[in-house]
Parts: structure tokens; sequence; C-alpha cells
């Protein structure tokens, strides 16, 4: 595997554009161009903000708070949307490869999603990720960093309809909100100095890129 993210995301891109029915392609698309023409990214937790703290539990029930865990060192932060999403998927394989250089740099890495423990637990023991996977319930937390944004009823349908996807079950709401997969790097007085927001869900934060910002 290319040691590339941006390449296996673009792969995997890819391969839906050449499969998936132009009318499908073009439900995501408006869905992503609304989001990208929204005032969303503009209110959203920026570098040089600080970042608000939180608890939640993690994939075994162990409650995390964000402000202690700045004790032991910086924190990267990554929202991902959930299992099923296999970008975000991809994402954090690449982060647990980057991981043991995340720590040498004086960094711990925190993941968090919209679905229940029992999902996040799924998603960590499937993919043997080494780091801690939070369950964002409702989205409380992203909400604090500005990042939810609730799917347009053309893009509900899809997923639930042609994908098979119940985000109602998965996410234990009826909300149909997900995160932007955003990714911030948090110093330990909480003051956010690198922060990756994209409306495009299919892109995500290189961790060079986080490795090259740790190095600063």
């Amino acid at each position: 595997m290319t040691t590339s993210l941006k390449k296996q995301l673009e792969k995997t891109h890819s391969g839906f554009t050449s499969s998936a029915p132009q009318d499908v392609q073009n439900v995501i698309n408006d869905g992503i161009k609304a989001l990208a023409e929204s005032d969303l990214i503009k209110n959203v937790i920026q570098k040089g903000q600080k970042a608000p703290d939180f608890t939640l539990v993690n994939s075994v029930g162990e409650k995390i708070k964000l402000y202690d865990e700045l004790k032991k060192g910086r924190i990267i932060l990554t929202w991902y949307r959930g299992g099923w999403c296999p970008y975000c998927n991809l994402q954090l394989q690449f982060m647990q490869r980057s991981l043991s250089t995340f720590k040498e740099l004086g960094a711990n890495l925190i993941a968090l999603t919209p679905e229940k423990p029992d999902g996040s637990l799924s998603t960590k023991e499937k993919m043997e990720l080494e780091f801690e996977v939070l369950s964002d319930l409702d989205s409380t937390v992203a909400k604090s960093y500005g990042l939810t944004f609730k799917l347009t009823d053309e893009v509900s349908h899809l997923y639930k309809n042609t994908f098979g996807l119940d985000l109602a079950e998965f996410n234990d709401n009826n909300s149909d909100e997900l995160p932007i997969p955003a990714t911030y790097i948090i110093n330990q007085d909480a003051t956010v100095e690198y922060a990756y927001i994209n409306a495009d869900y299919t892109q995500r934060a290189e961790p060079v890129d986080i490795i090259k910002e740790l190095k600063k």
C-alpha cells in the first residue's frame, strides 16, 4: 500500500465514481457542495483558539477527559463519521501507522465518532487501533467545536435506501447529523496549533503533515 493517505483516498473515490450510477454521484456531490457553501466552516474552532474541554466514554466504558489527557502531552484530536465509512477507515489505518512517531514527538492520538460505544469498540478491535476511540453520542463534542452538519434529505435517503446505512441505528438517534472529519493538534495549554477542516469527507489530514506540524 502506498505511503500516501491522499493517494489511497483518491483510489477509493475513483472506485466509487467508476461504479456508482451518475444519479447517485450527483446526490453525493450536491451534498458536499451544499456543505461547502454553508457558513459551517467559518464557525468551527480554528488555529489559535482554545479547544473546548470534554469528557467522553471510550470503547471499554472508561471516562476520558481532554484536559486531563493534555497533562500528559499534546493531543491529536480527529473525528471520523463511522466504521461504515471507507474513507474514515483509511484515515484510521494511516493514523495507526504513524502513532509511534506521534508519540515520539510528544503527542497522543484520540479519535471521536458519533457511533454508539459498541460500534467504536468494533472499529477499534477490527482495525487493531492502539489509541483512544471515544463515542461522541449526539455529536455533543463535535457541536461544541462547530463541526456538526445535517445531511440533506437526498443524501439521507440515499444512505438508508440505496447503501443500507441506517444512521439512526449506528448513532442511536434520528438527527441525521454527522461531524466533518476534522483533525486538530492541541497544545498542553489547550490552544489549537493546527486545524484541518474540509467540507469534503473524501479528503483527510495527511499524517505526514501532522508530523511536520509536531516537529515545528
